[in-house]
C-alpha cells in the first residue's frame, strides 16, 4: 500500500508477521538506500530522519533540549509541568502550575460586582441581608466542592496508575523480546536481531499511539510515531489522503495558537478550541482512522506468534509471560479510554458551577452590613478560594491533556524510549561475561574483597563458611556506611 493508502488493507494474522518485519524495501524514497533518506551516519552521531515532506503535525519537544534563558509565556503557562525545572520561589508565590491565570477574568468580574453592590448600599440603598445564609449555603458549597475535587483527583490518580501499568509491561515485554528470544547463527541471526529491534519499536509505538489517541489526535504521521509504524498497514495510514496537509496543519496551529492558547490560560470559553476538532472533521469527511493502538498491538501479537513458531522463544512459560504483558497493556489502554470517556456527569458539573457562582454572587449582600467597604476585598478573596478549587477540579478531570497539571505523557513515552534504547544498546547478557569471566565480580562482598576466580580456587567448605560469616559482618557494619557517599575505584584482591 502506498503511503496515501489506495489498496485494500491486509488482515493482521501471523502469516503477515514477516511482511512488516522483514520484507519492507530498503528504500522507498530514492535517497541513498536508507528508508528515511540521507546517507549512513557515523555510529557515535545521533541520526536525524529526513522525509520527503514535513513529518511533524505537532511540535515535539526534545527531552534534553536546553531551556531558553528568557521567559516564554506560552511555554510557562502551558503544560504539562516539567519536573526538571526548579523554582526557588515559595510555593504560594509560584505561577507555573497555578490556577491563578484562569482566575483573572472571573475575579475581575467578581471585583466589579462586589464594588457595584457596595457602592449602591453605601450611597443609595442598603442591599445587605442577614448573614445566616453564609452558614446555610456555605455547607452546600463545601459539599459540592469536596465532591468535585475528590472525583477529579480520583480520575487523575487512576490515569497515572494505568500509565504506570503501560510503562511497566512495555519494559517487561521489551526485555522478554530482547533477552529471551534467541538469536540463531548465520544470516538468520541478523534477521532475528533486526526483528527484535523492530518489535521493540512497536512496543514504544503502542505507548505513543495511546498518548495521541487520548489527546484526540487521530493522524498517524506525528514526529514521535510515524518512523515507528510507517511500515504498518493501518486505517490511520489509509485515511491520510483525506487529512489536512501537514504544512497546512502545522501553519494553522501557529496561527491559532496565540488566541486559543491564551483563551485556555485565561479560562475564556469562547476562545478555547474544541479538543475533538480533528475527530469531528474526519467524521464529516467520512474518514475512519481506526484504532491505532489496537492495530499496533495486533502486529506485536503477530511477532510473538512468529518467534514461537520458529522456536526462538522458549520455553512455554515465556509465551505466557508475553501474552500476559500484552493483555495487561491492552487492559491499561482500555482503562485510559474509560477514564477519558466517563467524565463527571454534565448535570453534576452544571449544578456545581451554578452553586459556586450563586454563592459568590450573593456574598456582597451578606457581608456588607458587617464589613462595609471591606466587602470588596472579602468577596474577592472568598471568590478566589471557592472558584479556584472548582477550577482545579475541572483542569485535572481530564488527566491526559496538555494543561500544566495534566499527566506528562510525553515524558513517560520519552523515558520508555530511553529505557528501551538502553536495553537494546548491548547484546543479551551472558552469565560467562558478568559472572565467571569478570574479575570485578565480588561474590562475598563486603565480607571479602576476593574476586570470583580467587574463591573458585578455594574449597566448598571455605565458601560456605565465608557465606555464613557474611551475616555477622553485615550486622556489625550496618551502621558504619554512609550510603550517600560514593566509593573510589578499587581493585579486588586476586
Amino acid at each position: 500500500m502506498s503511503e496515501a493508502g489506495g489498496s485494500p488493507r491486509n488482515s493482521y494474522t501471523n502469516s503477515h508477521a514477516h511482511d512488516y518485519l522483514v520484507s519492507q524495501p530498503a528504500s522507498n524514497n530514492g535517497h541513498g538506500g536508507y528508508p528515511y533518506g540521507g546517507t549512513q551516519l557515523p555510529i557515535n552521531r545521533k541520526p536525524i530522519a529526513t522525509f520527503e515532506e514535513p513529518l511533524t503535525r505537532l511540535v515535539t519537544v526534545q527531552p534534553n533540549a536546553p531551556h531558553s534563558k528568557g521567559v516564554d509565556w506560552d511555554d510557562y503557562f502551558s503544560g504539562p509541568h516539567d519536573p526538571t525545572r526548579h523554582s526557588k520561589l515559595p510555593m504560594f508565590l509560584r505561577l507555573h502550575g497555578s490556577i491563578l491565570p484562569k482566575m483573572i477574568v472571573p475575579l475581575l468580574f467578581v471585583g466589579a460586582w462586589s464594588t457595584t453592590i457596595t457602592v449602591i448600599s453605601k450611597y443609595h440603598k442598603n442591599l445587605g441581608v442577614d448573614s445566616i445564609l453564609l452558614t446555610v449555603l456555605g455547607f452546600v458549597v463545601g459539599l459540592s466542592l469536596s465532591f468535585r475535587s475528590s472525583t477529579a483527583y480520583e480520575r487523575y490518580g487512576e490515569g497515572r496508575k494505568l500509565w504506570a501499568q503501560i510503562i511497566l509491561h512495555s519494559r517487561n515485554l521489551g526485555r522478554l523480546f530482547w533477552v529471551h528470544a534467541e538469536e540463531r547463527a548465520g544470516p538468520e541471526g541478523k534477521d532475528d536481531v533486526l526483528n527484535k529491534l523492530s518489535a521493540i519499536n512497536l512496543i514504544l509505538a503502542f505507548s505513543q499511539a495511546v498518548k495521541h489517541k487520548l489527546r484526540h489526535e487521530p493522524e498517524y504521521d506525528y514526529a514521535d510515531l510515524k518512523p515507528l509504524i510507517n511500515n504498518l498497514d493501518t486505517f490511520a495510514k489509509s485515511a491520510r489522503e483525506g487529512d489536512a496537509p501537514v504544512d497546512l496543519h502545522n501553519e494553522t496551529i501557529k496561527k491559532t495558537k496565540n488566541q486559543e492558547s491564551w483563551g485556555e490560560y485565561l479560562g475564556i470559553p469562547f476562545w478555547q478550541s474544541n479538543p475533538r476538532k480533528a475527530l469531528k472533521q474526519a467524521a464529516m469527511q467520512g474518514l475512519d482512522h481506526g484504532n491505532l493502538p489496537l492495530e499496533i498491538m495486533n502486529h506485536i501479537g503477530g511477532y510473538v506468534n512468529h518467534v514461537i513458531k520458529n522456536g526462538t522463544l522458549s520455553p512455554a512459560i515465556l509465551h505466557t509471560q508475553a501474552f500476559n504483558s500484552i493483555t495487561a497493556m491492552m487492559d491499561a489502554y482500555g482503562g485510559c479510554e474509560r477514564v477519558l470517556a466517563t467524565p463527571l456527569p454534565i448535570a453534576y458539573g452544571i449544578a456545581i458551577s451554578q452553586i459556586t457562582w450563586l454563592y459568590v454572587m450573593v456574598l456582597p449582600f451578606q457581608l456588607y452590613n458587617k464589613l462595609g467597604w471591606i466587602t470588596i476585598p472579602g468577596t474577592f478573596v472568598a471568590a478566589y478560594i471557592i472558584l479556584g478549587i472548582a477550577a482545579i477540579g475541572g483542569e485535572i478531570e481530564d488527566p491526559f491533556g496538555r494543561d500544566v497539571n495534566d499527566l506528562d505523557l510525553d515524558r513517560y513515552c520519552n523515558q520508555l524510549a530511553h529505557d528501551l534504547n538502553i536495553m537494546t544498546s548491548s547484546p543479551p547478557p551472558k552469565p560467562i561475561d558478568f559472572l565467571v569471566g569478570n574479575h570485578l565480580n565480588l561474590p562475598l562482598w563486603p565480607y571479602s574483597l576476593l574476586g570470583y576466580s580467587a574463591w573458585r580456587e578455594k574449597s566448598m567448605e571455605e565458601i560456605r563458611e565465608a557465606a555464613k560469616g557474611r551475616v555477622n559482618h553485615r550486622a556489625e557494619t550496618a551502621f558504619t556506611y554512609d550510603t550517600n557517599q560514593r566509593v573510589q575505584t578499587f581493585a579486588p584482591n586476586a
